[in-house]
């Protein structure tokens, strides 16, 4: 068992930060989910290595990838209409489904 503390904690102001655009900050709120409080200060547990410093990299590193991620714009989607091959076989699926249950029910 190891008995040394190294975990460490690092804590990054989101909403107060004057290096990240608005659309950025708004961005890594929403990517970090639970991580980021109420107060907006994102919050970076690591504890994978055994030494203290190594678990300060990772925190670091961790946050320079959730930064580098928020920092991408998403592409805007463009809608498309199904092709006309899909929607026949979609119908074609609702007949044979169809016909399925009509030879289920009891004749009278």
């Amino acid at each position: 068992m190891n008995k040394v503390a190294t975990a460490v904690q690092l804590r990054f102001d989101v909403r107060r930060s004057n290096s990240l655009r608005e659309e950025v900050r708004q961005r890594l709120i929403r990517i970090a989910g639970k991580r980021v409080n109420k107060e907006g200060v994102l919050l970076i547990d690591a504890r994978r290595f055994r030494t203290q410093e190594r678990n300060r990299q990772d925190a670091v590193e961790r946050l320079i990838q959730w930064i580098r991620r928020a920092a991408e714009r998403p592409k805007k989607r463009i809608k498309t209409k199904p092709t006309a091959g899909s929607r026949e076989r979609r119908l074609e699926g609702k007949r044979q489904r169809s016909e399925t249950k009509r030879l289920r029910r009891e004749l009278i």
